[in-house]
């Protein structure tokens, strides 16, 4: 059984064995805001979602990851669908999100409905990376 449901303070070892890129300190700022969910399957967590707001007023997803034995099963899809659901009930019409372009959850979120929008290059020496891919989709 499926249970998608939002992140919560005794999430904080499971969330962090998965995401590697939120500071410790802004965890509790998305358990109190509701920014982010948890996917469980037979109640063991295997997957995870988090958003912030692009210009304030754009839900953005920032981060979704199922953990590596249970990708490419519909999982998460299931979680997008669920956020898309909880943004267009909470009164949003347009969600975002990205991924860099060397990688291939941009076919993912395409077969989603998302379509390219932008992109952003950082080549400064030190910094240089691939280029971070926007995708947008109207909900």
């Amino acid at each position: 059984m499926i249970e998608i449901r939002y992140l919560e303070s005794a999430d904080r070892d499971f969330w962090f064995s998965l995401d590697k890129h939120l500071p410790g300190e802004q965890f509790a700022k998305k358990v109190q805001e509701k920014q982010g969910y948890v996917l469980r399957l037979e109640g063991k967590p295997i997957g995870l979602l988090r958003y912030n707001f692009f210009g304030d007023n754009i839900p953005f997803c920032t981060m979704l990851f199922i953990e590596s034995g249970y990708q490419k099963k519909g999982y998460g899809k299931q979680l997008m669908q669920h956020w898309e659901s909880d943004m267009k009930k909470r009164g949003y019409d347009l969600v975002l999100t990205s991924t860099r372009a060397d990688e291939q959850a941009q076919h993912f979120y395409r077969s989603l409905g998302y379509r390219d929008c932008g992109g952003l290059v950082i080549g400064q020496a030190g910094c240089a990376q691939p280029m971070e891919l926007f995708l947008a989709k109207c909900i």
